[in-house]
Parts: structure tokens; C-alpha cells; sequence
């Protein structure tokens, strides 16, 4: 079997609009289509021996054991590693379980689709159900023990923490959408001008100055110090001179740990001796130039919780520690201990393994004990100075137990401090009394505190302690996303776009758009090239300034990557074509059409999807949609307008020249087509359709009609507004157009405006695309014959994967089926074709390049024209 490629879905795509997270894998089985799972013998009991919980798998039977049961009856390997990705991952610690695997049009080679929770994980899966289902069907060894730990290890490397986490997920259950913003825990919630960004438990609306004052131990000190807040006595020692003078002040006990310290890292507690004074500050001086030196306090180790000013929760936190049997030395002890389900590699369970380091040696010597040392029944050994969780301690919940003084003083902190989100470390006999009575000492004050020990204690109630987070940067009322109107069809796309972006910015808002030329925010060109994928949107998305999104969605990024955004408000299908059949697996219309349909079927469900009424695959989409639909169409009479606005649906339509929404029985003229400079005077219909489409989306937002009118007639096209869509040029004796008509669909509507042009002599410029089916380019080329008197072929670009003479045969092919005798030339370079049509143009003559390059072309006609108006 071969892998031919492997790629990651990000969001609704062709597979599945909810199921936003896929790997989609293209497979040949080679060999292996011939020999479905019941041909090869002993292959059942050896995918049952290695994955025995697939016993769970119900497949397409929906009963327990399904799965084998299909095994055993004769399946496909594309199915088979379907479930081994899925089943891999589910051991590793990511549970999972949507999965398709489908043939192509190509026998033998398969599309295996299947979910993942983090999405190096899947790709890993990938590969390694391939490699795993190869030995089961020759029946070799393999280390599956092996595959879930890399892949274990993998997620520990680019997942979110328990805290990050644990915000996100709150989010999502809030419908606010989320960005992760490169690789580490920097996430954005929300888009454009309403998002909030935090990273860990760092919120955009975190004091920079209380984080400085948090991470500077020595003055957080000083600080609740001044404020009459207890404090532990002690100082700051740079060596043993320093060290001696502050144990002389203070006096034994004492802690030390380094100034710029964390996770307990550097730590050493309930010191007593010289000598081991001594190397505690050596061993602090690791992370720190500067040691803080502090009376040690008995009693529990406490963390309080503050958002927003408000106590949320404490747990009391015990330190990694085994508890003796009298018959286990320490070591089993830590290995039985580490055996708890709850246990786990990093963070990947609410608890962490415990690992022994010098701080355990440390401890265990000041007992004079060793890992082989028995501990009597019941004795309670600790294995670390510092009760985190990341070192393997364990947490109680006493939320419900804080006397009203405590949540006052730790409340009161958070505030001296300045952070919004605030842990406080408290060492006390217990919280249910004030500190002042116990004695209890504030120990430390941390910006970014960890959640994990509050969302899953060992021991006491889970707090959801990111809702508050949510609560404080999404208050009631203050929205997490903005409008998005989403575009994409075959032809039409782009100018649709960029009139929609034009109606909203004329109505107030600062509106960022794609196109197949490049993204937009309120008109500055940001990246040029075609833009028209899910990176692009979430190009719009991230940007802070944006209050409004119109995007231009194109087949290739939902066949990648699926959409860039989660749901939009609206989405509109100009219409569907043949364009770029037989790749990726589309090869007909219906194929097209289900690609095409995502965008639509993304609609929010108050929301509208605006279709084509003429157009027969867009209205098959209409059948299937669960938002509100919306038709436009060149004919008011057009059956299915007809029928849609009888039963009181939305319409946009053309008639009596007017560009009109009805409604029902209903008309509202919104303007004349002939004065909405895009549709060239009325002769080009096609932009028509588009200005129709554009209307009914501006209305059903919202917008007012006369809003709407004034936008129409004050979007003027050319080569800055509309590149490459009928950008006309007007030279004292001919005219040049450029248009980027790449596909029998766009040729037919150039030939259409082409019938309205009055000269002596068309001349057209084209070219074939090597990646269209044959049919397609003799089609271009027999409408091309039809519409000019004199054609120039050039062939230097866009081959892909045919020869230059291949292509301009099949060109050749369609002006011979027109039966008309049309002269023609060949010049390979574009340029050079502009070039020479230009210079040897008729009086009169209506020169057309239809372009794939049209930034270039613009430019050459450009300076043709400047050089004119210059003489």
C-alpha cells in the first residue's frame, strides 16, 4: 500500500460541516484491492489480538463487535485503517470516533477520513495505521507500545495546558469562536474588532505592571507587607555572608528558593543546619541569581483563586508523597503510586506522575532513607519541598471552608497587586479561620496560576474556574463575533465580493475582504495573490480593526483545509460550472456542487443562503439546507422564483431593466441596471446576476434600500475596483478589455456582452489551462471562434503536466468545430501577444485578452495607454 498524501481539515469541509477536525488520507491499496480482509487468513484474530477494545467499534452494523463482524465477512484495508487511526488515538489518551473511508473514481485508491483531537497526533495516525495494518497482514511483530507513546509525546508538545484548555472549551460551550495563534498557549477568542486574547491564564486586560510586580517576589513582599497583609520574614541573599546575616535575624527554620523561581523549581524547605543552608542556596542559585531566605511556616500548603476580584476557589495542595504498606520500599511504593489512572505523562491527567529528583534524594536523606527504605504501615513519606501539581503533588478542594476574612484578604491582594487573574499562595494551619488568628503567612502572588488543581482535585468538588475568565472578557451583551458573508460559485466570486465589501463599507463599517487577487482591509491591499482560502479568512479574522468580513471562498482551500471560519451569516452561491473537473476527486457537477454546498450549508440557521434560481445544482442545495434561502435570477418568471415567492420568499430579480427585490407579491426597485456602472450599461448580464446577488445579501442584512441604491451606482469598475473582470480601455482608435474568463462558463458570458459590442474587428487573446479536461478547452476555443474575427493563441504558463502543443491542438480542435474559417496565430508569451495586438489594431477594433495573469496584462495596456495620452 502507498500513502499518495496525507492532509488536515481545520473546518467544515466536504466530509462533514460539524465535524470540523478530520485527516483526510489518499491511499492506493496497491496489491490489497484484491484481497479484502476475509482473504487473508488469520488477519481477524490478529487485529483482534493487538486492538482488543475495538470490541466497541460498532461500524455500520451499530452493534457491539460490529466492526469484526465486517472483518470478518470481508472488508476493505481503507476501512480497516480507518478504525486502527481511530482506535490508536483513542489509546494514546485522545478519544475519537468519526471516520469514512470512500473509493475514487480510480479503482483501488481510496480517501480515509477520520477525526482527531490534536492534529500531529492524526497525520502521525495516519501513517502509523498504514504501517500497522501491513504487519498484521503479513503477520509480523510490531511495537504498538511504541507508536502511542511518540504519539503521546507529540500532544504533550503542541497541545494547549489544562488552563488554556480549559478556557477554550469553556468558549466553545458559548459559541465564541477561537484562534490558536501560532504554536505555543497564545489563543484569540472571538474575531475581528470583538476578539480577546490570552495566553495560559494571561489575559489581554492583565496589568503588565501587577505582572512585573507578581514575578518580583521581593517586591509583591514589600507591597502586602506595607499593606498590613502577612507576610513570611526574611530577605534576599545573594551568598553566604548574606545568607548567615538573615538566618541570624530570623532565625531556624527557614526556606529557600530562587527570586525568579517557579513551579517550586530551586526549592528548599524546613531547613535547620548550616550545611544544608548552604546548599540550598546553591542549589536556588541554579535559577537564580537572587535566593529569597524566609521563615519557615508550619501548617498546609494553600492556593486561593481570584478573578475579576472575586474569590473563586482554593484548594489545599499536599505534596507528592507515598503513604508505607511495610512491605514496599519507596521506589515500588512511587511505582505503585504512579499506576493511578489519574496519573499521567505531563499534563495529560488531572494528576502528573511522580518523578524522583534531588529534591525527593533531599528529602528522603534528612530521613535517612533511600528509595529501598521500607516506611512502616500507614507512615506517610513526602517526596518533594513544594506541593505543585507538576511535580506529581496532589490537591484538595476547601472552596466552601474560607472564612468571610480570608476571601476578604485574598480579594483584597488581587487588588494591591492588580491582577485579574490571581493566585495566592497561603501557608496556614487551615483557611476556616483568619490568618491573624493562625499565624497563617501569604507566601507568594502569582500571575498566570494554574486552573488544574481547581478543575480536577484529588479530593472536593470540581470548580469550573474558567467561566469566570469568560464572564470577565465576554460580559453579557458584548459580542465575540462579526458579520460574515461568505462567497463562492464558479464564476462571479470575486466581483460579487468586492461589490458586497463596497455596500458595507459605504454603511459604516470597516469591512476586510478576500479575493482570488488578494486580501483587503477598507480597500488597502494587504497580500497580494489569490487569497481565497481558510488562511486567508482567518487573515480577516485576526485582524483587530476589522467590524465586518466578505469573504471570496474558492474550491481549492475547503478540498485542502476546509473553511476558515466556524459559521457565517451569509452565504451566496453565484453558480455552478464546469470548472476544474477531474482534480481532487471532483469529476461531474454533483461533485462540484457538494463542495460548493459547504459554504452555504455553514449558514448560521437564522441566517440566509443566497442561490442561483437558474441554476439547476443550486437549487438540488436548496433541498438540503437548514437556514433561510434567498434566489436571484435573470427571470422574474423563472419557475423557481416563482414558486419560492409564492409561499413569501425572498427574491432578487431582474425585470423591466430595474434591479428588484420581491418579496412575496411584492417588488421593491432598487435601481435601474443601467446605471449601475458595473453592468456596463446594462449590456453585460452576467454582471447583472452579480449585482442581483450582491442586492439581496445587502438587504437581507439589513441594510436600507436607498443605502443599498447608492452603493450600486457608486461602484465604479476598472482595474483598481474589479481587476481582470472587464476592465475596458479606451484608446483613440480601438478599445482593449481584460478579463480573467478561464472556463466555458466565463467565455459564454464574455460572448454574451461581446454580441453588444459594435466593431469592425474582435480580436481575441487566449490560452488553454492544462489541468481542464480536454472538453473543456475545445469548448473555450470553439466559443472563442465564435466570438472573434481574428484570434492570437499564447501558451507560455498554466501547462500543468501537458505539453504547450497538446493544448493549443484541443484549441484547435473547437475553432474547427464551429465550422467557421478563423484566422489565428500563435504567440506563446502574453505579453508579447498584448503587445502585438495593440500595435497592429484596426480603426475600430475591440481587442479582448482573457487573462490568467491579470495584474500583468493591466500593466503592459496601462502603459500602451499612458504613452498615447502622453503624445
Amino acid at each position: 500500500m502507498k500513502i499518495l498524501s496525507v492532509q488536515a481539515l481545520r473546518g467544515p469541509n466536504i466530509w462533514s460541516v460539524n465535524r470540523k477536525k478530520l485527516i483526510q488520507m489518499r491511499l492506493d491499496l496497491e496489491e490489497m484491492e484484491q484481497q479484502p480482509t476475509d482473504k487473508i487468513p488469520g488477519f481477524r484474530e490478529r487485529l483482534e489480538a493487538m486492538f482488543p477494545s475495538m470490541i466497541e467499534h460498532r461500524c455500520s452494523e451499530g452493534a457491539r463487535g460490529g466492526f469484526f463482524h465486517r472483518v470478518e465477512r470481508g472488508t476493505w484495508m481503507g476501512h480497516v485503517i480507518e478504525h486502527i487511526a481511530l482506535e490508536t488515538q483513542s489509546l494514546a489518551g485522545m478519544e475519537t470516533g468519526f471516520g469514512r473511508t470512500r473509493e475514487t473514481n480510480t479503482p483501488g485508491i481510496y480517501n480515509v477520513v477520520f477525526s482527531y483531537v490534536e492534529e500531529k497526533v492524526g497525520l502521525f495516525a495516519a501513517e502509523s495505521a498504514v504501517r500497522i495494518a501491513e504487519a498484521l497482514i503479513s503477520g509480523e511483530p510490531y511495537d504498538l507500545q511504541a507508536d502511542l507513546k511518540k504519539m503521546r509525546e507529540i500532544r504533550e508538545d503542541v497541545r494547549l495546558g489544562p488552563s488554556t484548555g480549559s478556557i477554550v472549551d469553556e468558549a466553545v460551550a458559548r459559541d465564541i469562536p477561537w484562534i490558536r495563534l501560532g504554536t505555543n498557549s497564545l489563543v484569540q477568542l472571538g474575531y475581528g474588532v470583538n476578539q480577546m486574547r490570552f495566553q495560559a491564564t494571561i489575559t489581554c486586560q492583565t496589568s503588565n505592571i501587577a505582572v512585573d510586580i507578581a514575578c518580583n517576589k521581593e517586591e509583591t513582599k514589600r507591597m502586602l507587607d506595607a499593606a498590613s497583609i502577612p507576610v513570611a520574614k526574611g530577605d534576599i541573599c545573594y551568598d553566604e555572608e548574606d545568607l548567615e546575616a538573615t538566618i541570624k535575624r530570623i532565625g531556624y527554620p527557614i526556606v529557600l528558593k530562587p527570586l525568579d523561581g517557579n513551579h517550586g523549581k530551586g526549592a528548599s524547605i524546613n531547613v535547620n543546619a548550616w550545611d544544608d543552608a548552604v546548599a540550598g542556596l546553591a542549589h536556588a542559585k541554579k535559577y537564580s541569581r537572587r535566593v529569597i531566605v524566609e521563615k519557615f511556616i508550619t501548617g498546609f500548603d494553600f492556593r486561593v483563586l481570584v478573578i475579576d476580584n472575586k474569590v473563586v476557589a482554593a484548594a489545599q495542595r499536599v505534596p507528592a508523597h507515598v503513604k508505607g504498606d511495610g512491605k514496599h520500599n519507596i521506589q515500588q511504593l512511587i511505582d505503585e503510586e504512579n499506576k493511578d489512572p489519574r496519573r499521567g505523562y505531563g499534563h495529560e491527567n488531572v494528576l502528573t506522575e511522580i518523578s524522583v529528583d534531588r529534591d525527593t534524594l533531599d528529602l528522603l536523606a534528612k530521613k535517612n532513607y533511600t528509595l529501598e527504605t521500607v516506611p512502616a504501615k500507614d507512615e506517610v513519606v513526602y517526596l518533594k519541598s513544594t506541593a505543585n501539581l507538576s511535580t506529581g503533588g496532589t490537591s484538595i478542594d476547601v472552596t466552601d471552608m474560607m472564612h468571610p476574612e480570608n476571601v476578604f484578604l485574598a480579594e483584597r491582594i488581587a487588588r494591591v497587586i492588580g491582577l485579574d487573574v490571581c493566585g495566592i499562595d497561603i501557608m496556614a494551619r487551615n483557611l476556616t479561620q483568619p490568618l491573624k488568628e493562625t499565624g497563617g503567612v501569604i507566601l507568594e502572588v502569582n500571575a498566570a496560576p494554574g486552573f488544574r488543581m481547581h478543575l480536577a482535585p484529588s479530593e472536593g468538588l470540581p470548580r469550573n474556574v474558567a467561566a469566570p475568565v469568560i464572564d470577565m472578557l465576554y460580559p453579557p451583551g458584548k459580542p465575540s463575533r462579526i458579520p460574515i458573508i461568505a462567497v463562492t460559485g464558479t464564476n462571479g466570486k470575486t466581483t460579487t465580493t468586492r461589490l458586497m465589501a463596497h455596500i458595507v463599507k459605504y454603511n459604516g463599517y470597516k469591512v476586510g475582504y478576500t479575493t482570488s487577487d488578494g486580501i483587503y482591509v477598507q480597500n488597502h491591499l494587504l497580500e497580494k495573490g489569490d487569497t481565497t482560502g481558510p488562511i486567508s479568512a482567518e487573515f480577516i479574522l485576526k485582524d483587530p480593526t476589522v467590524e465586518f468580513a466578505v469573504l471570496e471562498t474558492a474550491r481549492g482551500g475547503i478540498l485542502r483545509s476546509g473553511l476558515g471560519f466556524s459559521r457565517c451569516d451569509i452565504g451566496i452561491i453565484t453558480n455552478i460550472q464546469e470548472d476544474h473537473l477531474g482534480l481532487s476527486d471532483i469529476n461531474n457537477l454533483e461533485d462540484l456542487a457538494r463542495v460548493k454546498s459547504v459554504v452555504v450549508k455553514s449558514v448560521k440557521k437564522d441566517g440566509w443562503a443566497i442561490l442561483n434560481a437558474e441554476d439547476e445544482w443550486c437549487m438540488k442545495i436548496a433541498e438540503s439546507l437548514d437556514c433561510k434561502v434567498a434566489l436571484f435570477s435573470m427571470n422574474e418568471h423563472c419557475d423557481a422564483v416563482v414558486n419560492h415567492c409564492r409561499k413569501g420568499g425572498i427574491a432578487a430579480i431582474y425585470e423591466s431593466g430595474f434591479i428588484t427585490i420581491k418579496k412575496g407579491d411584492w417588488k421593491i426597485r432598487i435601481e435601474k441596471a443601467s446605471h449601475v456602472p458595473l453592468t456596463m450599461a446594462g449590456r453585460a448580464r452576467f454582471m447583472i446576476a452579480n449585482a442581483l446577488a450582491a442586492t439581496l445579501a445587502a438587504y437581507l442584512y439589513g441594510f436600507k434600500t436607498e443605502d443599498i441604491k447608492t452603493s450600486l451606482t457608486t461602484f465604479i469598475p476598472g482595474a483598481a475596483q474589479t481587476p481582470g473582470r472587464m476592465n475596458i480601455f479606451a484608446f483613440r482608435h480601438f478599445n482593449v478589455m481584460i478579463d480573467f474568463a478561464h472556463n466555458p462558463a466565463g467565455y459564454r458570458a464574455v460572448e454574451e456582452f461581446m454580441q453588444n459590442v459594435d466593431s469592425p474587428h474582435k480580436v481575441g487573446i487566449i490560452a488553454g489551462v492544462g489541468d481542464r479536461r480536454d472538453e473543456d478547452i475545445r469548448e473555450c476555443g470553439t466559443i472563442a471562434a465564435r466570438m472573434f474575427d481574428h484570434i492570437i493563441i499564447r501558451q507560455e504558463k498554466h501547462l500543468r503536466g501537458r505539453t504547450e502543443e497538446e493544448i493549443i491542438g484541443l484549441i484547435l480542435e473547437g475553432f474547427k468545430a464551429t465550422g467557421k474559417n478563423i484566422s489565428y496565430e500563435i504567440i506563446p508569451k502574453e505579453i508579447e501577444a498584448i503587445k502585438h495586438a495593440i500595435s497592429t489594431a484596426r480603426e475600430g477594433a475591440f481587442i479582448v485578452a482573457l487573462s490568467d495573469v491579470v495584474t500583468n496584462a493591466i500593466d503592459i495596456v496601462q502603459q500602451y495607454l499612458d504613452k498615447e495620452n502622453e503624445g
